[in-house]
C-alpha cells in the first residue's frame, strides 16, 4: 500500500524517476483495485460501469477511425495526449491534469532540491479563463531569495507574455519551458497587477533551491517564516526552535504568508511541535478505507502557554492552511492577515509510461473542527492589509516603474544617506504623486534584490507589525480567548445566508 506522505495537498510529491517505480507500481495496483471495488454491488454501479464500458469502446473506435481516415497521418501520440488532456479537463478540478513529459521532468528536477529558473509558482486556469479575463498564467506565489521575488512580482500577479509571446494561448507545459531552463539566460515578462497595471520585468535565470524555513530574533519573539513544506521542513524548524530557546524567547510569530504548501507529512510534523495530542487533520475520499485521521503526539516542542500568531494572506494554500486551520481550530494561536487561498484537495501522481502521467484529486481535508476549506479559505482573526491603491495610483506606478528612477538611485547609492532617501521621495512624490510611505518601501523593495532578503522587515510589513503589537501590549490572552474555531465560522455564515434569502 502507498505510504500517506505521498498524498500532497498543492505540490505533489516529486519523483526521481526510475528510482521509485516500485512505488509508482504499488501505486498503480491500488488504483486498478479501487476501479474493481467499484465496480460492483448496487443497479446504479452496474449501470455506470456499462456506461463506462459502452464509452471505452467509442473512444477506441474513434482514435481508430482518425488514425485510418484523416487527410494528414496523424500523430498517434498527439492524440493520445489530446484525449488525456480533455478527459481530466472534463473533471472540472484545476488540480487533476494529465502530466506531458516536459512535466514530469518538472516535477523531477523539483525533487533534486534545485532547478534553473526564474522562481515562481504558477497557475493556469483551465478554457476562458474568469470573468472574461483571458486565460493568462497567475503568480501562486514567488520564491523567497529569487529573480521573480527580487523583481518584486507578488501572489496574484499575471504573466501576460514571455519574450514577447501571450501567454494565453500557450499550454502550462510550454509556458515551463519558457521560464525553465539554463542559469544566465535573460526571460523578459509582461506583469499584470490589478485591472491596468502592466510592466515589463526582465529577469535572469538563476539556480533556484527550493528553500524550506528563516528565522531570527524581534526582542524576545521568535520570528518562524516556512517557505514550504519539504521533507527538512520540521527538522529546520526544530532547529529554529532552538536557536529561539538559547535567546530566551517569550513569544512566537510563525508565518506562513506566500506559503503555497508541499509535503502533507511537513505540515502534520510542523503542527505536532505545538499541539499535545488530538486531530490535525483528516482526509475524506469516495474509498472509506483510505479514509485517516492523524493526530499529533503528546508532548510539545513548544511550551502550551507560549503565545503564539500566525500570519497567513492569499498566497497561503493547502499544507499551510493544514497548519493555520488546526493552530486555530485546537485555540493554539492567534491568525492574523488576510484570507488563506483556499485549498483543501489531497492529489497524488500517478506514472502511466515511461514520460508521461497524471495528477488526480483523491481526497479532501478537513481541519479538527471538520471544516473543509477548498475554495473557501481561512479568515484571519484579525485582518490587517496592505495599503490598496486606486486606478489613478495604479497608472502612476506604471509610469514609476517604466522610469526606471528607483532602480538607477538604487545603483548608484546603495548605501543611501537619510538626506539622499529624502530628496529622492520628495522628487517622486512631486513627479508621481505617489504616497511617500509607499515610495519608501519601493526604495526598499529594490535595495533588497541586490542582497539577500532581511529575515522580516518590521519597519514596512504591517502585518507583522500587527502580530507584534499583539504580543506585546498584553491583549493575546484576551483574544486567544475569544477566537472562534472554523466550524463556528462556517455556521454562522450560513445562518446569515438563510436570513439574507428569506429576507
Amino acid at each position: 500500500m502507498m505510504k500517506f506522505q505521498n498524498n500532497l495537498p498543492e505540490t505533489e510529491r516529486k519523483h526521481g524517476g526510475r528510482r521509485i517505480s516500485l512505488l509508482w507500481i504499488a501505486a498503480t495496483v491500488l488504483l486498478a483495485g479501487v476501479f474493481v471495488l467499484a465496480s460492483v454491488p448496487s443497479v446504479e454501479a452496474q449501470t455506470r460501469g456499462e456506461d463506462s464500458q459502452r464509452y471505452t469502446s467509442i473512444i477506441q473506435n474513434v482514435f481508430n477511425f482518425i488514425q485510418r481516415r484523416f487527410v494528414d497521418e496523424p500523430d498517434p501520440r498527439a492524440l493520445y495526449e489530446g484525449a488525456m488532456r480533455g478527459m481530466f479537463e472534463a473533471l472540472g478540478d484545476v488540480h487533476s491534469v494529465f502530466l506531458s513529459e516536459a512535466e514530469m521532468a518538472d516535477l523531477n528536477e523539483t525533487t533534486q532540491g534545485s532547478f534553473g529558473g526564474v522562481g515562481l509558482y504558477i497557475s493556469k486556469p483551465i478554457g476562458e479563463g474568469s470573468g472574461g479575463v483571458p486565460p493568462y498564467v497567475e503568480v501562486a506565489s514567488p520564491i523567497e531569495d529569487t529573480p521573480g521575488w527580487r523583481a518584486g512580482i507578488n501572489p496574484g500577479d499575471l504573466i501576460i507574455s514571455i519574450n514577447g509571446e501571450t501567454t494565453d494561448k500557450l499550454t502550462m507545459d510550454e509556458v515551463l519551458a519558457r521560464l525553465r531552463g539554463e542559469p544566465g539566460v535573460q526571460v523578459n515578462l509582461v506583469i499584470r497587477r490589478g485591472e491596468r497595471l502592466e510592466f515589463p520585468v526582465a529577469l535572469e535565470r538563476a539556480v533556484i533551491e527550493v528553500p524550506t524555513v528563516k528565522y531570527d530574533m524581534i526582542g524576545d519573539i521568535g520570528y518562524l517564516k516556512i517557505i514550504t513544506f519539504t521533507p527538512m521542513t520540521v527538522d529546520r524548524a526544530r532547529e529554529a526552535l532552538e536557536f529561539f530557546r538559547t535567546k530566551d524567547y517569550r513569544n512566537l510569530v510563525i508565518d506562513l504568508r506566500n506559503n503555497y504548501g508541499g509535503l502533507l507529512e511537513a505540515a502534520i510534523g510542523i503542527s505536532d511541535l505545538f499541539l499535545d495530542g488530538g486531530v490535525v487533520v483528516s482526509t475524506r475520499s469516495r474509498i472509506p478505507q483510505e479514509n485517516m485521521v492523524r493526530n499529533a503526539r503528546r508532548n510539545t516542542a513548544v511550551p502550551a502557554a507560549m503565545p503564539i500568531v500566525v500570519l497567513i494572506n492569499r498566497g497561503s494554500a493547502s499544507a499551510s492552511e493544514i497548519v493555520a486551520g488546526a493552530l486555530k481550530d485546537r485555540g493554539r494561536a492567534y491568525l492574523v492577515g488576510e484570507k488563506s487561498f483556499g485549498k483543501g484537495s489531497v492529489q497524488q501522481v500517478y506514472p502511466i509510461d515511461d514520460v508521461s502521467g497524471f495528477k488526480i484529486t483523491t481526497a479532501r481535508y478537513y481541519t479538527p473542527s471538520d471544516v473543509n476549506i477548498d475554495k473557501i479559505g481561512i479568515p484571519p482573526d484579525l485582518e490587517v492589509s496592505f495599503p490598496e491603491y486606486g486606478t489613478e495610483i495604479e497608472e502612476a506606478l506604471g509610469n514609476l516603474i517604466r522610469s526606471n528612477r528607483i532602480p538607477e538611485f538604487v545603483k548608484a547609492n546603495p548605501r543611501p544617506t537619510a538626506a539622499q532617501l529624502d530628496a529622492l521621495v520628495r522628487d517622486l512624490n512631486r513627479d508621481f504623486q505617489i504616497d511617500s510611505a509607499l515610495l519608501r518601501r519601493l526604495v526598499r523593495n529594490e535595495q533588497n534584490r541586490t542582497v539577500i532578503a532581511p529575515v522580516y522587515d518590521l519597519d514596512y510589513d504591517v502585518q507583522l507589525q500587527a502580530a507584534v503589537n499583539i504580543l506585546r501590549d498584553g491583549s493575546y490572552a484576551r483574544l486567544i480567548r475569544t477566537t472562534r474555531t472554523l466550524r463556528d465560522l462556517q455556521e454562522e455564515a450560513e445562518r446569515e445566508d438563510d436570513m439574507a434569502k428569506a429576507s
